[in-house]
């Protein structure tokens, strides 16, 4: 019943969309990018943190008027940055973060725009970059691991900023194209070609970014990283050819391809390889 509730509404919500945009365009544009872009899950309550995240050292950094949230655990000097994906933050590390404590290394995780304890009411890939650039600054990662759209986010980062203090970077369940991405968003509410025209457009002015070309498999053909990819064959969030699109222009890197675990990727064997692949030489 709630899977038919669902579908209705979005099928509702994108027809009003599109009927929307043939007398209020502009109007049916920026209807259409706030359900693409405001998440509608993944916030944190302050008071009612996880255990694991009031035990870190909590700190907010700033960009212009973004307040960043970021959990420290302090190690030695090599920093593992943690960037968490889509309608998610910081807490989806809980069942890696003891792995990765373990190491001895210092751990520093961020919440996403939106998302978490981070300020912003949009998310967008540039922006999470940007985001990820400030905490770089602060702390230095030799290694950063993304879930999902952190890892892209990560992707379009070292492309952007050409980081050479980084050395390795794992991407769990991640997207190469954004255009598949935006394909689903518009599949998902039926959503008609004006909308996808005006989205192509919005992209390209606000960001200088043709959607076409935003791709992880194009930002990582002249990665100098030794790379991790690891991708369950029965994620349905994220399809499979995502992770081998990318795997088959990094220069460095190993696929790990898994079954049963979902998009999540949340399992102790999968932890294990992360590590291994980590504190190798």
């Amino acid at each position: 019943m709630e899977k038919i509730y669902k579908f209705l509404l979005t099928k509702t919500i994108g027809g009003y969309i599109n009927i929307l945009s043939y007398v209020a365009p502009e109007k049916a544009f920026k209807l259409a990018y706030k359900f693409f872009s405001n998440p509608r899950l993944g916030k944190l309550i302050p008071e009612n943190l996880p255990k694991f995240l009031q035990d870190s050292q909590l700190e907010i950094l700033q960009k212009k008027d973004f307040s960043i949230q970021t959990y420290l655990w302090k190690g030695d000097s090599t920093v593992i940055l943690l960037a968490h994906g889509w309608e998610s933050n910081s807490a989806r590390w809980e069942k890696l973060l003891p792995n990765l404590i373990q190491t001895g290394h210092t751990i520093v995780a961020l919440d996403a725009p939106a998302h978490g304890l981070s300020s912003g009411k949009e998310f967008n890939v540039p922006l999470y970059a940007s985001f990820i650039e400030v905490v770089i600054q602060k702390h230095q990662p030799k290694h950063i691991i993304g879930h999902s759209m952190g890892g892209i986010a990560a992707i379009y980062y070292q492309h952007k900023f050409t980081n050479h203090n980084l050395e390795k970077m794992v991407l769990l369940g991640s997207p190469s194209d954004f255009s598949i991405i935006l394909e689903n968003y518009l599949k998902l509410l039926s959503l008609n070609h004006k909308i996808r025209v005006a989205f192509h457009k919005y992209i390209l002015d606000r960001f200088q970014i043709n959607i076409d070309d935003f791709s992880g498999k194009y930002f990582l053909k002249t990665s100098q990283l030794k790379g991790m990819i690891v991708h369950d064959t029965e994620d349905t969030v994220v399809q499979i050819i995502e992770a081998q699109k990318m795997a088959s222009s990094w220069k460095s890197v190993q696929l790990i391809t898994t079954s049963g675990f979902g998009h999540s990727l949340r399992d102790e064997s999968i932890n294990e390889k992360i590590i291994a692949f980590l504190v190798e030489a």
